[in-house]
């Protein structure tokens, strides 16, 4: 018996296999975010990011330290009119130390830090942005769960619909239009209840790359159509619209414009160097005579065919530049945290107002299939409730989606990343 039970079992479990049928992995929130916060490739990316401004910050360091470097030589000479050939070997080591640039090179590291601190913010907003998007996906998900179970509710509904209406017609108390509408009703029923089962695989996909999972497998989503930020005082869009993460990116890039201007006004003046070498020469290897110098550089161009000039040109422009985006951008911000903030009111104040039409209407069709049951009212009269109710079902449905997506447009507005619960 209890290899027979185990043969079926492994029958069963192959079949499965087989088919590709597997059960969904049901994520949370949590889990969504924990996921992209892991994987998502938009975050892989603004991360180089920064890792390349920190290289770029030592390459503007780097003339700041000793210059070391070594020099081997070996050549054979032959004199003009002689037989002799003469070997000459050498070797040495140089330093130089930059003394002074114009503090063209302070001017670029300041640069070079402030294009580092950019590079930072642009993550913080590319983190804003993927948690914007993956809380659509993982609303849209949600809502498209929801949506099947409704439409099954509804298939049902319309199958009660259509037995009490044959069963009257049979009686001889309705006509046949009204027993071919509810027999529509019931096939618009169950193709609502198809079309949510395959628009819930593309609501499965979105999510699953908003994750940045390379494999695509069946998922399912568990949560609330409930929002948790404040609505009831009217926040400072001054103060958000100062501490969100683009507007400091800009800030910094304002500032990093700034110092490429002084650092290209740092041209016009010499640069100061210390050189020091030493090392053998002879024409033997290994050399014997030692050799070594000691001294200073001072180099300073005198006409470049007016490239400094322009250079400095370019990157005044490239501050007054900075200064109208940071200014258009707090201004742009201040716009979208006010918007998104009466829609956010918006949207939660309709979910109030939709659940107030879906108990009306459940308890309007409530009585009105008794009325109709019992030839108090007609069905022109009967099925208009009934498809007030479909419709409200589903308005209400949309609405908390809606409410949903305006809540995380709203913290995405405010610069809110993925660790913002």
């Amino acid at each position: 018996m209890k290899k027979s039970i185990f043969i079926f079992v492994c029958l069963l479990s192959a079949c499965l296999f087989s088919c590709g049928i597997a059960p969904a992995e049901i994520l949370t929130w949590e889990d969504c975010v924990r996921e992209a916060a892991a994987m998502n490739p938009d975050l892989f990316s603004a991360e180089a990011k920064i890792r390349q401004s920190l290289a770029d910050k030592g390459i503007a360091r780097s003339p700041m330290l000793p210059q070391i470097s070594t020099d081997l030589s070996g050549k054979k000479n032959k004199p003009v009119g002689t037989q002799e050939k003469k070997d000459t070997f050498a070797y040495s080591i140089t330093g130089s130390q930059l003394v002074f640039d114009g503090f063209k090179t302070s001017n670029n590291v300041a640069e070079a830090n402030q294009n580092l601190i950019a590079n930072q913010y642009d993550y913080s907003v590319v983190s804003s942005n993927v948690r914007l998007n993956l809380r659509t996906a993982f609303s849209e998900l949600l809502r498209a769960q929801e949506l099947i179970a409704l439409t099954e509710e509804i298939l049902e509904r319309r199958k009660q619909n259509l037995a009490l209406v044959e069963l009257r017609y049979e009686a001889g108390r309705e006509h046949r239009g009204s027993l071919l509408t509810a027999r529509a009703d019931l096939a618009e029923a169950e193709f609502e209840v198809k079309q949510a089962k395959r628009n819930i695989s593309f609501a499965q996909t979105k999510l699953i790359k908003q994750m940045g999972w390379a494999e695509r497998i069946p998922v399912e989503v568990e949560g609330l159509f409930r929002v948790s930020e404040n609505i009831i005082n009217e926040p400072d869009f001054e103060y958000l619209a100062d501490s969100n993460p683009f507007l400091k990116e800009l800030a910094a890039k304002k500032d990093a414009a700034r110092y490429g201007l002084k650092s290209s006004k740092s041209d016009f003046l010499p640069e100061v160097y210390l050189n020091s070498s030493a090392g053998r020469t002879g024409n033997k290897w290994p050399p014997r005579e030692e050799e070594w110098t000691v001294g200073f550089s001072v180099s300073f161009p005198l006409f470049e065919g007016g490239r400094r000039i322009s250079e400095v040109s370019k990157a005044e422009a490239q501050v007054k530049e900075a200064l109208e985006e940071e200014r258009s951008g707090r201004d742009s911000i201040i716009v979208t945290l006010e918007q998104t903030w009466v829609d956010f009111q918006d949207a939660v104040d309709n979910v109030s107002v939709q659940k107030k039409f879906l108990e009306a209407n459940e308890e309007r069709a409530k009585i009105a299939r008794a009325e109709y049951s019992t030839g108090i009212i007609n069905f022109d009269d009967w099925i208009i409730i009934e498809d007030n109710l479909v419709n409200i079902k589903k308005a209400y449905l949309n609405a908390q989606a809606t409410m949903l997506l305006a809540e995380a447009q709203w913290i995405q507005a405010k610069g809110g990343t993925l660790g913002y619960e």
